[in-house]
């Protein structure tokens, strides 16, 4: 099995995300350029963090329109796994692999912090490492991750356990305090219909190794690999 590493001009945690794969979940791994159509055989598609074309007209909304986002779409659309983190989660809510958006931070600020995440399903091949309600140290760094939706596509994640997770304290409560940038119902990481794409706002790319203050976020990658070879 085989991950692959999107590359956008703007990228600034591709090699985060590859090193986490390669060195520390010790998986096959490969960078994917953004001007092909070629997926070199991935299983599975991890969409990284930064500024992918410079956040120009619109966070992701350059980036949808990629060569290599066609191939992720239909890749996506037959099962395939596809993680986003944090641009890459704006990049898949514009090309309608997720529901909803993200908007300005409710503060109209940049906020790099570290942040802790309540785990709402574990029925996903991202998080069945989990338990649900387990408590996950992870750090954001954005200006538009105030994740919206209309009434109608939040109950639909609701009814559906689509919410990935929430932001918390560090006891798993659910408050205003808690959540950093004004997201709708503290939401943090959503899931596609299929249940085989994960947005999530947080970064687990920089909190998979202890020496960066927490490593639960390698919990991610590690479920990732487990669901893919129980596929095989």
């Amino acid at each position: 099995m085989k991950f692959g590493v999107l590359v956008f001009p703007g990228s600034n945690c591709d090699h985060d995300t590859h090193h986490v794969v390669d060195a520390i979940a010790q998986q096959p791994v490969t960078y994917l350029w953004h001007a092909s159509e070629d997926l070199q055989g991935c299983d599975a598609i991890l969409v990284p963090g930064g500024f992918a074309y410079g956040d120009y007209l619109r966070t992701g909304a350059i980036a949808r329109f990629a060569p290599v986002m066609q191939a992720v779409s239909r890749f996506a659309r037959n099962g395939g796994l596809v993680m986003g983190i944090c641009n890459g989660f704006q990049i898949l809510c514009e090309a309608g692999l997720l529901p909803g958006a993200l908007m300005r931070n409710a503060s109209q600020n940049y906020i790099c912090k570290q942040t802790y995440l309540r785990t709402e399903t574990a029925d996903s091949p991202f998080t069945h490492g989990l338990s649900k309600g387990q408590v996950l140290q992870m750090p954001i760094g954005h200006m538009e991750g105030n994740y919206f939706c209309d009434a109608e596509t939040l109950a639909a994640l609701k009814q559906q356990d689509r919410i990935a997770f929430r932001y918390s304290t560090t006891e798993g409560e659910i408050t205003a305090a808690a959540n950093p940038n004004g997201s709708l119902e503290n939401i943090a990481g959503v899931l596609s219909e299929g249940r085989n794409v994960l947005g999530i706002m947080p970064h687990p790319d920089r909190s998979s190794e202890t020496l960066l203050g927490s490593a639960d976020g390698l919990l991610l990658f590690q479920s990732m690999a487990q669901s893919l070879a129980a596929a095989q």
